[in-house]
């Protein structure tokens, strides 16, 4: 049975238990101010039922438009919609003004599918991604092989150079299965993440001398500084928390794209949250693509990634990370001219 059905029979049912109360309630009234033995007056009776039927029928009509028009029509609508849900032809938005609970709902709809519709670019997204790095090394490898097959008069010098760019392009393909194969499966882990508390001040100082010697061996300055006390705890995975220093901090020297490399860590609270900033000096990144940088599979450059053999991975890696942790990413221009990172993590309270 329709709810329009159901409404309608419920609004029937309750003028009608209206209607027989007031007819009680007005008999035993005239029956209590009637002299004992008088008759009922039936038209005096019926011309004060009358009103009070007219005026019910009134509220309960108003009831019946109201509800049609603010609760049943709204929810035929999102029936519909949801019908016609289209992925790869989005339509436009559900409008609701209202703020009620009807237009709450329209909003968490429209939410998810523009949740929706940015899961199926990322799907589209990693297939080409994949398609196109596994496709420039074997197209390579190819032509290596029909080279060697073809020119049976090479030196010995030349096969082996042919040979070793063979095997480069492998490594590289190789590289490249494995990077997707370890994102898959970190996937799985988050869902089953366990934490601890960890002493935000004791993984900043860690942190800071790791990377103060990696860089240093790379002729990379590094510069921190925090406003961090002994008594700040987080609950968190150490394990993964640390991928994601390593990942921006891979990033920076990546794509820094500077022979005289600065990388600037900070660490700070705010509230109830721990906050890291990770910068640098670099080339940076075009206002463009900021907003991009942490979808899966998302390369500034074609040319860039393949030259530094990344698969766009690392920073959609870092936000599933930080979200399962309950807290937020985000990528900004650094006033030292390059990319800045900065991620907060939920202090224990």
């Amino acid at each position: 049975m329709k709810l329009k059905i159901k409404l309608s029979l419920l609004f029937l049912m309750m003028f009608l238990v209206f209607m027989i109360s007031i007819g009680i309630y007005l008999k035993i009234i005239f029956a209590a101010h009637l002299p004992i033995g008088s008759p009922l007056q039936i038209p005096q009776y019926v011309g004060l039922l009358l009103p009070i039927c007219a005026i019910a029928c009134i509220i309960f009509s108003i009831l019946i438009i109201y509800i049609r028009f603010s609760i049943e029509k709204p929810i035929q609508l999102l029936n519909a919609r949801l019908e016609a849900v289209n992925i790869e032809h989005p339509l436009s938005p559900l409008a609701r003004k209202s703020n009620d609970e009807i237009g709450v709902l329209y909003k968490h709809f429209n939410n998810m599918e523009e949740r929706l519709q940015l899961a199926n670019k990322e799907q589209i997204d990693m297939i080409a991604a994949i398609a196109h790095d596994l496709k420039t090394p074997l197209t390579s490898i190819n032509g290596f092989a029909e080279l060697l097959s073809v020119h049976k008069d090479l030196s010995e010098t030349e096969r082996q150079e042919y040979y070793e760019l063979i095997q480069k392009k492998s490594r590289y393909m190789a590289e490249l299965i494995n990077d997707f194969s370890s994102f898959t499966k970190e996937k799985l882990e988050l869902e089953s993440m366990s934490t601890k508390p960890v002493d935000v001040l004791k993984l900043f100082k860690d942190i800071a001398q790791e990377y103060e010697y990696e860089l240093g061996g790379l002729c990379y300055e590094f510069i921190c500084h925090h406003s961090f006390t002994g008594n700040m705890l987080l609950m968190a995975n150490e394990t993964m928390i640390r991928r994601v220093f390593g990942n921006l901090f891979s990033n920076a020297v990546r794509y820094g794209g500077k022979n005289e490399l600065k990388v600037y860590l900070t660490g700070y609270r705010q509230g109830n949250y721990a906050f890291f900033q990770i910068e640098d000096n670099g080339i940076g990144v075009p206002d463009k693509d900021i907003p991009s940088l942490f979808l899966k599979f998302f390369t500034v450059d074609q040319a860039r990634q393949i030259q530094n053999e990344g698969m766009g991975l690392g920073l959609a890696s870092c936000k599933s990370i930080i979200e399962h942790h309950g807290g937020k990413i985000i990528a900004y221009h650094s006033a030292y001219g390059g990319l800045g990172i900065k991620f907060s993590l939920p202090l224990v309270i």
